[in-house]
């Protein structure tokens, strides 16, 4: 993958506000890539070579965490994420709006 690409999405993925979430496709439509979410998925798998990034701040389409990254739902939690249960964020009331 691309080194700039990566810095491409990271820079989205930086904007993302505490409280608030984005998902992967809402990342690729904002780098011009529409239908590919899952490049946007592998390159946040690579971001702690890149430096810091709120990747945690990041979900699927339904909301559904990172599967084995329990950790993701404890840094949520303390921005104030609302959490419909487990394992999914409530994108209605923390979706990013751009």
């Amino acid at each position: 993958m691309q080194e700039d690409l990566i810095y491409e999405i990271l820079s989205v993925v930086e904007e993302i506000p505490e409280g608030c979430v984005a998902t992967y496709g809402q990342i690729a439509r904002l780098i011009g890539r529409e239908k590919n979410s899952r490049l946007v998925g592998k390159a946040l798998s690579m971001a702690e070579y890149y430096g810091e990034y709120p990747c945690h701040r990041v979900v699927n389409h339904a909301g559904r965490l990172v599967p084995g990254w329990r950790e993701q739902g404890v840094l949520l939690i303390r921005e104030g994420v609302p959490l419909k249960d487990e394992f999914h964020v409530d994108l209605r009331q923390c979706q990013w709006e751009i």
